[in-house]
């Protein structure tokens, strides 16, 4: 009996487990056989490297072959685990070099004549192995620009299974990753391009600096969608461990461009209004898949129209504005994902929708309706609400807004002046501090906490709303330079959710 092994991944999430792959050959009828709680993509496996390792000019073993991939209990999903299967195999034939084989792991899926063929989810596969201490990452030669953005471990490409093996035959050197050389991307749609909408430009301001969820309502035409969509533009660059989040949920949704796989800037996710449940959070059968809200991971989730998306889609959105990532589970297992996305929506007054509120013939009921779908707890969870209103003909002539650029500088100052303060605690941005902290560590002072006390006497904002008011209120206090909020930032963070308050 010869027994042979080979290590590869298992992402569940963003989050990868290293698999152990063991290969037995013994006594009895040429047959292979698979253990391990394979799924129907795995259990194919058998055909597709018994065809790959014969067109590749290697010999497979005419006995019985059993494939066990562990830990056992873990559900095993897609085609990742080709190479290593057909390494293990080869191992315990003793037709490779064994101290090779065991500082490496494999991915990649096998086609018939033996190529290799990237799949999803390499970059955080690859980054498991870092984190396990493994040296030594094998990985399709198309996928190295994915997985060379992980330093620290030595990623290697194959073409094809004749170059893997003849490498761990130590006959042969395979690719290595080239030096990223990319050129950053220019802003494409400006600030400055936005007619007017002083209050709405200022409120998506407060909502970069912040990172602060956000609502436009106006007649159509008035630039909900215009402002929404500059919004990246002022937001700034992702870090590096930001960009490895991110670009790691694009690669499990097989999304990330070949020319440019790393992601740092800020996506920008704005799905349909007909989107459904698992659409936006994520679903499908045996392991989830990511949804839009994970997606637009430190980046910001557009939601127009948002009054005709249906009530359990929106519905579905409190948890991940809450705690910041989605759980979801399905058959093969819990799957897990980042969602800190800034949430931008944006509706009409009612369902007809005229240039002037004048002309509106919708009855009241129906106006009531057209916005009810917004229930409180959702809109409890929104920082910044703004009415916007039709331009007047002069903005046309005269009025030219500032530049993405110029409002971007006032951005960055004013987080890394939040940055800074919350450094101690691992908070990045003034929407992630919890209540707790404001009222306690960081109470401010009594005057300036006055107007919130009056509010939350009158029932006109919760306990959660006053909490969100006063987060709104450091990050206007970071724009305006000032080392805490007064009771003139608390007025105008309270503004934002009602007019009232001003």
């Amino acid at each position: 009996m010869a027994l042979g092994r080979a290590h590869s991944v298992a992402v569940t999430g963003v989050d990868g487990q290293l698999v152990e792959i063991e290969a037995d050959i013994g006594r009895g009828l040429p047959a292979v056989h698979l253990v391990g709680l394979p799924d129907t993509a795995l259990s194919e496996a058998r055909d597709r490297i018994r065809a790959a390792v014969a067109n590749s000019g290697e010999e497979w073993p005419d006995s019985k072959v059993i494939l066990a991939l562990s830990p056992a209990t873990l559900p095993k999903v897609g085609s990742v685990y080709d190479l290593a299967l057909v390494a293990a195999v080869l191992d315990a034939a003793k037709q490779v070099k064994r101290q090779r084989l065991r500082e490496t792991v494999l991915l990649g899926e096998l086609a018939l004549d033996g190529r290799l063929r990237s799949v999803r989810g390499i970059l955080p596969a690859v980054l498991a192995a870092k984190n396990a201490g493994w040296a030594t990452v094998v990985v399709p030669v198309q996928s190295l620009p994915e997985a060379g953005l992980v330093g620290g471990v030595e990623v290697l490409g194959a073409q094809d299974l004749r170059a893997a093996i003849a490498w761990l035959r130590e006959e042969r050197d395979l690719e290595y990753p080239e030096p990223a050389q990319w050129v950053e991307q220019p802003v494409r749609a400006d600030l400055s391009e936005v007619v007017g909408q002083t209050e709405a430009r200022w409120a998506i301001e407060v909502a970069a600096a912040g990172a602060h969820h956000l609502m436009l309502t106006g007649p159509p035409g008035v630039g909900k969608t215009m402002l929404a969509q500059r919004l990246p533009g002022v937001l700034p660059p992702l870090t590096e461990s930001e960009s490895l989040e991110v670009t790691a949920i694009h690669s499990v949704a097989g999304l990330l461009p070949p020319e440019r796989p790393l992601i740092d800037v800020p996506p920008f996710i704005a799905p349909h209004h007909t989107a459904s449940v698992s659409a936006l959070v994520g679903g499908g059968s045996g392991v989830a898949k990511p949804g839009a809200v994970s997606r637009a991971h430190r980046g910001v989730l557009f939601l127009d129209e948002c009054a005709e998306i249906g009530t359990k889609v929106l519905e579905a959105l409190r948890t991940p504005l809450e705690d910041g990532e989605v759980r979801i589970a399905r058959r093969d297992g819990v799957a897990r994902y980042p969602a800190r996305f800034q949430l931008i929506l944006a509706a009409n007054p009612c369902p007809c929708a005229p240039p002037r509120e004048a002309d509106c013939v919708c009855a009241p009921t129906a106006r009531r309706r057209y916005l009810g779908k917004l229930s409180g707890p959702l809109m409890d969870r929104v920082d910044l609400r703004v009415r916007m209103q039709a331009v007047a003909t002069g903005a046309f002539i005269d009025e030219v807004g500032e530049s993405t650029e110029d409002v971007r500088r006032r951005v960055a100052e004013a987080r890394a002046a939040a940055g800074e303060r919350w450094s101690d605690y691992g908070w990045r941005t003034n929407a992630e501090v919890p209540g707790p902290a404001l009222r306690q560590k960081f109470r401010l002072a009594r005057p300036a906490l006055a107007p919130v006390e009056r509010a939350l006497r009158k029932g006109l904002i919760t306990a959660r709303g006053a909490d969100r008011a006063l987060r709104v209120a450091w990050t206007v206090s970071d724009l305006a330079g000032l080392a805490m909020p007064g009771p003139e930032q608390v007025v105008t963070a309270l503004g934002f959710r009602d007019r009232s308050f001003q």
